[in-house]
């Protein structure tokens, strides 16, 4: 009994390994006709599994592009454990999109997307948008900013636009400092999404940064030019407490 008992130890072990490998054939086969919002789901239930460790990979269809159109989005999981999954879905379907416009325009190395705690960020480098000192959009820009405008109007979260610079200072008549020119270029894409797209004006905020939120080091060119930018910010729903009521709502307090 002992001598046989210790041969057949490998029974238990054999056995969970069995099930295990049935479970990942049934989650396989689920994820063949598997949608958006069902999929983050299911990423999200195997991070924990996994303990929030790495990185999670969504892919959002786009029946506009074709039935077997993918966009890959790795997020960490880390980041992805504080959204839920309808924001996730969302998200990838929004940022497939902006990568189908980025290749279109040929706008590889000025436009990134990045998925962060707060929200989905797209990250748009000045010279796409304005002259060098200027806040005034480019016909460049007005014709990206009415394709990811119309990109944008399909959630329904607040939107912030964040004006960045470098730390290389400018003093002008109109623009004293860093922190007058990143404002006046945030106030400037909120400005013509609301007049060119009619888009509400309550989902939208302007801020500017001026210099100091860098993405690289101001050390090099390179890193100065990743640093003038304009962040698209598509706020997750956890932060809509942290922004002000719409007036809406404080007219019907009050």
């Amino acid at each position: 009994m002992g001598k046989g008992g210790t041969r057949e130890k490998w029974v238990l072990p054999y056995a969970d390994f069995v099930t295990v490998l049935l479970c990942f054939f049934i989650i396989m086969y689920s994820l063949s006709s598997v949608d958006a919002e069902k999929f983050a789901a299911l990423a999200r239930a195997l991070q924990h599994a996994l303990g929030g460790r790495g990185t999670v990979l969504i892919e959002a269809p786009d029946a506009s592009i074709g039935p077997d159109a993918h966009y890959p989005i790795e997020i960490d999981r880390g980041i992805s454990m504080v959204h839920d999954a309808s924001f996730l879905a969302q998200i990838a379907s929004v940022q497939q999109q902006v990568q189908a416009l980025i290749e279109e325009a040929g706008l590889a190395a000025q436009i990134e997307t990045s998925v962060e705690e707060r929200g989905l960020v797209i990250s748009v480098q000045d010279t796409v948008l304005f002259h060098t000192g200027s806040a005034e959009l480019t016909p460049q820009a007005r014709e990206v900013m009415d394709k990811l405008g119309l990109i944008l109007l399909q959630t329904p979260n607040y939107i912030r636009i964040e004006g960045h610079t470098d730390n290389v200072p400018i003093n002008t008549p109109r623009f004293p400092s860093n922190w007058e020119l990143s404002a006046a270029r945030a106030t400037s894409v909120v400005q013509y999404l609301i007049s060119r797209h009619n888009f509400p004006p309550e989902r939208l905020s302007a801020t500017g940064y001026g210099e100091y939120r860098p993405k690289a080091s101001n050390a090099t060119a390179e890193g100065r030019q990743k640093n003038r930018r304009v962040d698209f910010v598509i706020l997750s729903s956890l932060y809509e407490k942290a922004e002000p009521p719409k007036a809406s709502s404080r007219t019907h307090a009050e």
